[in-house]
């Protein structure tokens, strides 16, 4: 069973990614994982409000990969994975690669304009050197592309 893994935040390009792996995973019988990041914090000199706003950022990203596997479960029997870590983004990838090995594919949204933004540009650079091959997806694909490919 192929395992998709998603990165999600509130981008559109994000987004887009989802649809294309909720649609894929459907097609071959597999599964999405969907990963929200919470990065770290600044310190703040008062530990209450360093929890406070730590948490408050966490919160917010389990609401948002709760509604991104909303989504999900339209297109897909199986019910997605879901996690939520905090750190820097591209070190917590690399964990949670290593620890589910049953991922096959890490799928990344790249946005509609501009460059590509710091995951699609590192994990891109170091494909050969993955566990499994990266997909980038142009955040500009429409619902009848996204269906095509999917």
């Amino acid at each position: 069973m192929r395992v998709y893994l998603v990165i999600m935040d509130e981008t559109d390009e994000a987004t887009v990614a989802l649809r294309f792996a909720a649609r894929r995973a459907a097609r071959t019988g597999g599964a999405v994982h969907l990963l929200a990041l919470v990065p770290r914090q600044q310190f703040v000199a008062f530990g209450g409000i360093q929890a406070t706003i730590e948490e408050e950022a966490r919160v917010r990203a389990e609401a948002l990969v709760t509604s991104a596997a909303g989504e999900v479960m339209g297109d897909s029997p199986t019910p997605p994975t879901i996690a939520v870590r905090q750190g820097e983004g591209i070190a917590v990838i690399r964990d949670y690669l290593a620890e589910h090995p049953e991922i096959s594919v890490l799928v990344l949204g790249a946005a509609a304009n501009g460059g590509p933004g710091p995951l699609v540009s590192h994990f891109v650079g170091m494909a050969g050197q993955l566990p499994c091959p990266v997909y980038v997806i142009p955040g500009n694909l429409g619902e009848d592309d996204l269906a095509r490919l999917g």
